[in-house]
């Protein structure tokens, strides 16, 4: 935010919030949902994929496309996953996740 322009009462109250989001995520997808033990591994992996394609994160999506597959999903299901998604998360990240999966899945 530029000097000219003048802060909400929101945004006096929180200040700079994208480091609180960072370590939310952080703490609350990638921590906490990994520590969950009444979640199997499963639904741990298919929890972080999801949020990956949600989130645009095709970078990290290889490895934990991997790594849900090594988890008990199928690669039919991860398909489905991603498929289901692109209402939610967009067609253009859903496209951008096909893009890697079938990387991922091409290289058995």
């Amino acid at each position: 935010m530029s000097e000219s322009q003048e802060q909400t009462p929101v945004q006096k109250l929180i200040g700079n919030f994208l480091p609180k989001m960072v370590s939310l995520t952080d703490d609350v997808l990638f921590g906490d949902v990994w520590e969950r033990t009444e979640l199997s591994k499963r639904e741990r992996s298919l929890i972080t994929v999801a949020a990956l394609i949600a989130g645009g994160n095709t970078e990290q999506l290889s490895g934990h496309l991997m790594r849900a597959k090594d988890n008990g999903l199928t690669e039919t299901e991860l398909k489905e996953v991603i498929t289901h998604l692109a209402f939610y998360a967009g067609w253009p990240k859903a496209m951008s996740a096909i893009a890697v999966a079938k990387r991922v899945f091409g290289e058995q």
